[in-house]
């Protein structure tokens, strides 16, 4: 039997709603993957049209929760980083990258903080360019439309998009740093929805599309990251875990639909996992 790998997720953790760390803990052990978790903040509920939220920043926990690993010699095959909430996490995390990369593993950053043309309001304008410094510190990023025209200081456009225009963000993209990137939100019509992804190796650019299901779910980018994440540390090649987890998104939100499920409690990826375990031939 191969090594098991283990990857630290650095998220915030909403106690209802699903996304963040309650998606990627169940998503990554369900894969095989050891999943270890540095929480950034505990909220009772996700802030996705749920009012009254509780929030408890844990910025000056993360320091010594870091110390402590270090302490014990842990590695990580896998460091995943999702929504952070201020640049002393930005910062905070650049260190935990520095102390913990090691020749082998994967520095995968999702750049949580914008969707649909919109930063989130939590963050000043300046904020991407702080993103920005992360990717460039990263193996493999995952930003959707909107956060890669941020970091890129461009306007941002309206879709159905063309391939030429994804082409030219794929590529400004990997010009950052990463050797591979995933930009999620991909449409070049109303029947399909997915992924681009660029290898800045080979140079390849390819599309993994599944069929588009109308409406926006919660909790999508998490379930997507998870997934694509688990597909890298079982084997697959960029291009294959991005179409397995392009598929695996996809299958939750019909599920989600099916179940008639209010969509601000998120996608039914729990009941998708058997699903998502045939891909990774797992099973």
């Amino acid at each position: 039997m191969n090594k098991q790998k283990r990857a630290v997720a650095i998220h915030d953790i909403s106690g209802f709603g699903r996304c963040s760390l309650t998606v990627a803990l169940p998503i990554l052990s369900a894969a095989g993957v050891e999943a270890v978790a540095l929480p950034t903040a505990v909220l009772s509920t996700h802030t996705g049209g749920i009012e009254g939220f509780t929030y408890r920043d844990l910025t000056e926990d993360m320091i010594p929760v870091a110390e402590h690993w270090k302490s014990l010699n842990i590695a990580f095959d896998a460091v995943y980083t999702g929504f952070l909430g201020s640049f002393e996490q930005l910062d905070i995390v650049k260190t935990f990258f520095d102390d913990f990369k090691t020749a082998g593993n994967l520095i995968f950053v999702d750049p949580v903080m914008a969707d649909n043309g919109q930063l989130y309001k939590i963050f000043p304008p300046e904020f991407p360019l702080g993103m920005k410094e992360l990717c460039k510190k990263a193996d493999v990023i995952i930003p959707n439309i909107t956060e890669a025209t941020l970091m890129l200081q461009e306007e941002y456009v309206e879709g159905p998009y063309t391939k030429e225009y994804i082409d030219n963000l794929l590529l400004k993209l990997s010009d950052l740093g990463p050797a591979q990137v995933v930009l999620t939100g991909v449409f070049f019509d109303d029947k399909s929805l997915g992924a681009a992804t660029c290898n800045k190796a080979t140079g390849e650019i390819d599309y993994l599309m599944d069929k588009k299901i109308p409406g926006y779910y919660h909790g999508t980018g998490d379930v997507f990251g998870s997934a694509l994440l688990s597909g890298l540390l079982n084997g697959f090649p960029l291009k294959e875990a991005t179409a397995i987890a392009v598929h695996f998104t996809t299958g939750s939100i019909r599920k989600t639909v099916e179940a008639q499920t209010d969509i601000r409690f998120g996608v039914n990826f729990e009941q998708t996992i058997p699903e998502l375990l045939k891909e990774l031939k797992l099973v």
